[in-house]
């Protein structure tokens, strides 16, 4: 189990992401292979998690699959520049297939399950910026974003740095994006 503050802020793509992989590259991130993770995510029967965005999931991608919990938020959880701070909780499960056990697991004491977001993310990293990772997520039904996120045990100079790789991106003048993927896959279903 780790314990981290993940600092992080995502924009909305005008396209697929493809016009931003030339300006990674030229500026030193390296690319992961894009994957298919598939989050389930739950509320409890007694607390809307919707409403207190809170963050309980199970992720999935090939033999990977680990279960994720955000606290509420808060004024001090999401900053005006759309920035968002929160500490994350990940236990990582020893093999892929374990994700249904753990979906059983919630399922079976009450927890009911929100949504499911299917998407492709392929990562970047720096070799001089270590905890700091650029994605490019397609979500299914909704579009592609891009997110720039810093993992680190403290959040101080986080939103900076983000700010400093977002304009070296280019991306500050696309639309930031507060809502979680979670929301944004329910709200196109209505």
């Amino acid at each position: 189990m780790t314990h981290t503050i993940e600092v992080e802020r995502k924009r909305e793509l005008p396209d697929d992401g493809s016009t931003l992989t030339p300006r990674l590259a030229e500026l030193r991130y390296i690319a992961s292979a894009p994957v298919t993770e598939v989050d389930t995510y739950y509320s409890r029967p007694d607390v809307d998690y919707m409403q207190t965005v809170e963050c309980l999931r199970i992720r999935h991608r090939d033999n990977f699959a680990e279960i994720t919990y955000k606290p509420a938020s808060t004024p001090t959880t999401h900053a005006d520049d759309h920035v968002i701070s929160k500490v994350e909780t990940n236990v990582i499960l020893s093999e892929g297939e374990q994700a249904r056990t753990a979906e059983r697991l919630l399922t079976s004491i009450g927890m009911r399950e929100l949504v499911r977001v299917e998407k492709t993310r392929t990562t970047y990293t720096h070799p001089e910026t270590p905890g700091v990772v650029v994605s490019i997520d397609t979500i299914n039904g909704v579009g592609t974003f891009i997110e720039t996120e810093v993992n680190r045990p403290t959040s101080e100079g986080a939103s900076g740095l983000i700010e400093h790789i977002e304009k070296q991106l280019g991306i500050t003048g696309y639309p930031t994006v507060s809502l979680p993927y979670r929301d944004l896959v329910l709200r196109s279903r209505d």
